[in-house]
This record gives C-alpha cells, sequence and structure tokens, in this order.
C-alpha cells in the first residue's frame, strides 16, 4: 500500500546548531535561526532547508505533511502562514516536551488515522529516490544507506558517519538489529547506515510506549524501532545511495548552500 503521509521531526532543541563555530560563515539570517536552534528554517540560498524537504517529499509523491514542533513554533507558522505549500498540505502536532524521538513519532499518533507513514529528521535532506520506494513498500521498511557511498556524495565528514548507527541485516533483506555508536571498524562486510528515514503502520505505536530510556534521558526512536522487531514486527531494508545531505551544525550551511545552488524548491 503506497502512503502518501509523512511526520517530520522539527521538535529538537538545535543544541549543536546552537553552539558557537568562529569558523562558520553564516549570512546574518542564518545566524538568527541558528541562534535559536531551528535547523529546519536556516535560509539556504534564500529558502529554508524545511521547503527543499518538503519538495523532495512532493517529488516522491506524499501529499500530507505533519511537522512535529515545539509549542512555540510561530516561526514556521509563520513562514508557511505567508508561503503556503502547493503540492503538500501541512499540519503541525505539537510535542509538548523535548522528550525524544520516539516520543515525537508517539505525538502524531491521532494524525496519521490510522494510515502507514513515513517518519524522518527535519535536518536531513534525502534523495528522492530512496523516499518513493519508501512510499512504496507494502510494509515497515527503511533506506539501508552504504557508510562508503555517503562518505563520497554527502556532505556529512567521515568521522561524524562513523559514529552513525549501522544496521544488521539477514539474508531476506529484513532488519534484525540496530547497533547505535558502534566502536572500531565492523566485520560485517559492507556497513549499513540508518539515517532515521523510516516507513511505519501503527505497531510502531505500542514500541514508542514501550521503550526505555535511554541513555541520554530521552525516548529514542531507533531504540524503539528494536522494541518493535523484538514485539515481532518485521522492517524491510533496501540499499540505497546518498547524497543525504546533512545540517546539524554551523560548519554544514556553506557546504549545504553550495550543493543546492541552482535548486528551486516547490513544496
Amino acid at each position: 500500500m503506497t502512503t502518501a503521509r509523512a511526520i517530520v521531526l522539527a521538535r529538537g532543541l538545535g543544541t549543536r546548531m546552537r553552539a558557537s563555530d568562529p569558523s562558520a560563515r553564516l549570512t546574518p539570517e542564518q545566524l538568527r535561526a541558528a541562534d535559536a536552534g531551528l535547523k529546519a528554517m536556516i535560509p539556504l540560498n534564500g529558502r529554508p532547508l524545511l521547503d527543499y524537504i518538503l519538495s523532495s517529499l512532493a517529488d516522491a509523491g506524499i501529499r500530507h505533511v505533519a511537522l512535529v514542533v515545539a509549542p512555540d513554533h510561530s516561526a514556521l507558522r509563520d513562514y508557511y502562514a505567508a508561503t503556503a505549500p502547493v503540492r503538500i498540505q501541512l499540519d503541525y502536532v505539537v510535542q509538548e516536551r523535548p522528550l525524544g524521538t520516539a516520543d515525537a513519532v508517539l505525538a502524531a499518533e491521532a494524525w496519521v488515522i490510522g494510515e502507514p507513514f513515513l517518519a524522518m529528521n527535519a535536518d536531513n535532506l534525502y534523495p528522492v529516490p530512496a523516499l518513493s520506494e519508501l512510499a512504496a513498500l507494502p510494509e515497515p521498511a527503511l533506506p539501508a544507506f552504504d557508510r562508503e557511498d555517503l562518505v563520497r556524495s554527502s556532505n556529512i565528514p567521515a568521522e561524524r558517519i562513523r559514529s552513525f548507527a549501522f544496521l544488521d541485516i539477514d539474508a531476506s533483506g529484513y532488519l534484525t538489529g540496530i547497533v547505535e555508536k558502534p566502536e572500531g571498524p565492523s566485520d560485517r562486510g559492507t556497513t549499513y547506515i540508518s539515517m532515521n528515514c523510516w516507513r511505519f503502520d501503527q505497531r510502531i505505536f505500542q514500541a514508542c510506549r514501550d521503550v526505555p530510556l535511554s541513555a541520554r534521558g530521552e525516548f529514542e526512536l531507533p531504540e524503539a524501532v528494536g522494541v518493535a522487531v523484538a514485539q515481532g514486527v518485521r522492517f524491510k531494508t533496501f540499499p540505497a545511495r546518498g547524497p543525504v545531505l546533512d545540517l546539524s551544525t554551523r560548519s554544514d550551511a556553506t557546504d549545504v548552500s553550495r550543493r543546492l545552488y541552482g535548486i528551486i524548491p516547490r513544496p
């Protein structure tokens, strides 16, 4: 069953983005958004990152998007009230407290109205082919990005990618586990990476309720997926290639702007 729904997790505190970085070359507009921790609203060639994310979702056939936001989300709402998306119906879901990404997904339970949906970060721009394939699959799923390809194709430094979670996948292409922040090189051959881009059905919500607090004191989505797998939910994986553009820190803005130069988003 192809889905036309997606939630974008835009509630984060933007701690890394708020951090001072004298080497980052930001415009005054970018600096204001960075100081506020609004990664998704940092302007890139005159348009916020979120415009590019919504445009990519529209290109992949998604028509209904919910932004999971903080109670004070006037910057996002005011922007899209003045510049309404044409191809996307945009809604807002409030996550009352910053309790983690699993809690953010749980906040959207009523909005998805029982349908399958995509879920993704608001500080990553994913390739349209991966989003299209994910939306078309008939079951819970995720793209498995090759670590070496991400180093070559994306703006993400190799040392940052080495800290990402890698995926354990069985011979049939189903997820068996997620290893967070692996230490040392993997002996599993090609290392496939989770970039926190998912297709879920209703069963994820029970897992989000059951997931324990992480070491960081949050309810984390990758750990909720692990709970769902233990509860019998099967997640199909498929090989995906980048680039995945990452706007986690101030130093990312210049390179992401360069890579998006000349692209006009049409959300």
